[in-house]
């Protein structure tokens, strides 16, 4: 296998009563967890009041360099 720059990506924990702001794209701005499933989470905007429930998402981890990809096994 060839050695390569990858970007890791994992899902956020998210809490219920965590106060987020999400930076860029349709979803930015400040938001409230206001409820988890295994697949979805829940948010309220805290200025509009707007209740959003999107599929659970991830964000940028780590960008390593000289990693063999794709992955032979999970790091």
């Amino acid at each position: 296998m060839s050695k390569e720059n990858v970007a890791f990506f994992e899902a956020y924990p998210f809490e219920v009563g965590q106060k987020i702001h999400i930076k860029g794209g349709p979803r930015s701005g400040d938001w409230e967890v206001i409820g988890l499933s295994d697949r979805k989470v829940k948010l309220r905007c805290p200025v509009s009041g707007r209740e959003v429930e999107w599929s659970r998402f991830c964000y940028l981890v780590a960008e390593k360099q000289g990693v063999e990809w794709p992955a032979l096994h999970e790091s």
